[in-house]
């Protein structure tokens, strides 16, 4: 039993937003499909850093979500920004539980707990002109990461932070972040955004004395990567 984790598969099966036309993207469902299922198995759990689906709705994102349930293993989902299809955690998880999903869970504000460590993350946000929307809306993933954290067993060894948004990328800090996971002594921490020619500038060791990974689907080579529990 393994614990992996990956971000942003960009799945269009409802949808026409094909990913191979950008460079690096070519057949990446198939490369995604075939890397998986070589690497994790039935009894693994891998955690998917956002961006699942470019389905504009649960309706239109089922045959993603029916693609991510086929792979091996248990997942757990977190959002993206361009998972416009989430509308609640309730409706989702119920949407799940009607249509079989049986392997997908959610994480929103919310902790699963793997062996010794416990699984938490938000979404979280960027603000690289400090405009006051965008101030309102870190302060909200903020405080969904705390509950996130405050969510984990007590009798857990360590607390393991996944997010879609980095927490800082090339000279930009997202203080509102960073300051919570410095708050709750997290050491590692995984994320996904950034892609292309952005890999450049991302943060992919050590950082504040936090092991930042960036795990996009582009930088992993569509490869789901083992987190040592």
């Amino acid at each position: 039993m393994r614990l992996f984790t990956i971000g942003d598969p960009h799945l269009s099966f409802g949808s026409s937003k094909p990913m191979d036309i950008f460079k690096g993207w070519q057949n990446h469902v198939t490369r995604l499909e075939q890397n998986w299922n070589k690497v994790v198995t039935a009894e693994d759990t891998t955690v998917i850093c956002g961006d699942l689906s470019w389905g504009l709705d649960l309706e239109e994102a089922k045959p993603d979500f029916a693609f991510l349930d086929r792979l091996n293993g248990k997942k757990i989902l977190l959002r993206g920004n361009h998972d416009y299809w989430f509308s609640t955690y309730t409706k989702t998880v119920a949407f799940f539980e009607e249509n079989g999903f049986s392997s997908l869970s959610l994480l929103f504000n919310n902790a699963y707990r793997f062996g010794d460590i416990a699984i938490c993350g938000t979404r979280g946000w960027v603000s690289e002109h400090g405009e006051q929307a965008d101030k309102k809306v870190l302060n909200r993933e903020a405080g969904r990461l705390r509950l996130s954290l405050d969510a984990a067993p007590k009798e857990v060894k360590e607390r393991v932070v996944f997010l879609h948004y980095p927490p800082a990328y090339y000279i930009y800090e997202c203080s509102e972040i960073l300051n919570v996971l410095k708050e709750y002594g997290i050491k590692r921490c995984y994320y996904g955004h950034i892609h292309g020619a952005g890999h450049r500038y991302a943060i992919d060791g050590e950082y504040q004395g936090i092991d930042m990974q960036l795990v996009s689907c582009d930088y992993t080579d569509f490869t789901p990567v083992e987190i040592l529990a």
